[in-house]
């Protein structure tokens, strides 16, 4: 399936050490001919860390759709009747957000935007990137997963021994994982080795 004139959400949460393998994903939907709306969360806003500043990421992602992230939950609102999306994707998704996401917290303009998508029937595709996957937030992982409507980029434990609850999606699979999820399927192998 082409992307090329599709309206594709792309949420991004806090996990600074992901952006790097998320980025060129954002660039590669818009080569594509997608249209891409931005959407950040808080953390993503405001947060300097030692990989990168807010600002500059904030610009990153202008740069690169051509559009200033929305930054508001007021603001995604309109991805729902006003401004329907054809796909929501929400990467990197953080555990934190994946657990408000999971028990129907919308407490972001990312989550705003997922709620909306799903709330006009289309798809939401997750790419996590979190420490406590098969932890304390595996209930949520499994949650989401049999969730109508939720499809996952491949994942996989990224450092199965210095960090054995932790799971990262591949995200180079994004575009992949969108063009399955247009079509209401998963994507598979779900589960891979990293």
């Amino acid at each position: 399936m082409s992307l090329k004139g599709k309206k594709i959400g792309f949420g991004i949460t806090g996990s600074h050490c992901t952006y790097a393998a998320v980025f060129p994903q954002i660039e590669k939907l818009v080569e594509m001919g997608a249209e891409v709306v931005p959407v950040v969360s808080y953390t993503v806003q405001s947060t300097d860390t030692k990989f990168g500043k807010a600002d500059d990421h904030m610009e990153r992602i202008e740069s690169i759709t051509g559009r200033k992230p929305i930054t508001t939950i007021v603001d995604a609102e309109p991805l729902g009747p006003a401004e329907p999306l054809d796909c929501m994707v929400l990467a990197p998704l953080t555990g934190n957000s994946m657990s408000r996401l999971a028990n129907a917290i919308t407490d972001s303009p990312v989550l705003m935007a997922a709620k909306a998508t799903i709330r006009n029937g289309n798809p939401v595709v997750i790419g996590i990137s979190t420490n406590d996957a098969l932890g304390l937030n595996g209930v949520n992982l499994m949650r989401l997963m049999s969730t109508k409507l939720m499809y996952f980029v491949p994942y996989g434990q990224d450092d199965p021994i210095k960090k054995p609850n932790s799971l990262v999606s591949d995200m180079t699979k994004i575009p992949e994982t969108i063009e399955h999820a247009l079509e209401f399927k998963q994507i598979q192998p779900v589960i891979i080795e990293r």
